[in-house]
């Protein structure tokens, strides 16, 4: 399983970013691929995930407005699209993979998890 995020960069508050979760190596279908986040000194948080199979997400509830998550499964390839961005959500971004019933369990991660490299985003105030 390869999971490659690219994306990141520094973007003035009020920006917007796309990141990209390329994936190769794997049945896409069977798989689920999320997104996810980790700021300084805090807990790794999911952002969203979705299903290859038949496209169901998952989103925090307190990002889901200014966070959309989609697939291209002609690329194999995932995006976060990330809108109105805020000094707080400067973190590493990672991409994983796990279960196609990921965004029914809320994108908990476990053993399972299969994990990119991050990439990273700065939000300037």
């Amino acid at each position: 399983v390869q999971l490659q995020a690219s994306g990141g960069g520094l973007v003035q508050a009020g920006g917007s970013l796309r990141l990209t979760c390329a994936t190769s190596g794997f049945t896409f279908n069977d798989h689920a691929i999320g997104w996810f986040r980790q700021a300084p000194g805090k807990e790794r948080e999911a952002v969203s995930c979705i299903s290859f199979s038949d496209g169901s997400t998952f989103a925090q509830y307190s990002l889901a407005d200014r966070f959309t998550i989609s697939r291209d499964n002609t690329k194999n390839t995932v995006y976060l699209q990330a809108y109105r961005l805020k000094p707080e959500d400067t973190a590493v971004y990672y991409c994983a993979a796990d279960s196609p019933r990921w965004p029914r369990v809320g994108c908990r991660w476990g053993p399972e998890t299969r994990w990119g490299q991050g990439t990273l985003v700065t939000v300037s105030s």
